[in-house]
């Protein structure tokens, strides 16, 4: 398997959405963020060949009885989330790693909030409203923060000159 195969395969599983993100890489959630999703899976495009090319939940069953193959580590800031990483594609065959990837995905979309999972089986175009509006909402609560941090840091820019005023220097 490569990073296209395993691409190609995470995008055939059911409620998978992908983003890129931290760079060169691929992000797969069961769900989008946006509504509650989780993160099952990560591939790491980046070129330098010392990197880690896939990361993904293995579950507390599981985590340590990977970690026994070659080629199988715990997943940098994830470990302790019982993710494990490999460090070439060769680390499983195809179909072990299919297995692996779909597992992966099984358990988090178990671990979702029902409240979740009622949005995931809404029809959809339902969907896509609600996931329109959650994504404006975001967007307007940035914006806010944005503003307010702005606001705070020329108040404090303010109350710096003025105190700079106060202090009166002896002659």
């Amino acid at each position: 398997m490569d990073a296209e195969r395993a691409r190609d395969f995470l995008r055939t599983l059911s409620l998978v959405e992908e983003t890129v993100q931290w760079g060169d890489n691929l992000v797969f959630w069961v769900g989008d963020k946006a509504i509650g999703g989780k993160m099952f899976a990560l591939i790491n495009l980046d070129s330098d060949a010392h990197r880690l090319v896939i990361s993904f939940s293995a579950g507390p069953e599981r985590y340590h009885e990977l970690l026994e193959n070659d080629g199988v580590v715990p997943a940098p800031y994830m470990a302790r989330l019982h993710w494990v990483a490999l460090e070439r594609w060769k680390a499983f065959s195809s179909k072990e790693l299919e297995a692996l990837l779909r597992d992966a995905r099984d358990m988090t979309y178990a671990k979702l909030p029902q409240k979740t999972k009622d949005v995931l089986a809404l029809p959809p175009a339902e969907f896509q409203k609600l996931l329109a509006a959650s994504q404006k909402l975001r967007a307007e609560k940035a914006r806010r923060e944005a503003a307010a941090k702005e606001a705070a840091a020329a108040a404090k820019k303010a109350a710096k000159k003025r105190s700079a005023k106060k202090v009166s220097h002896p002659r």
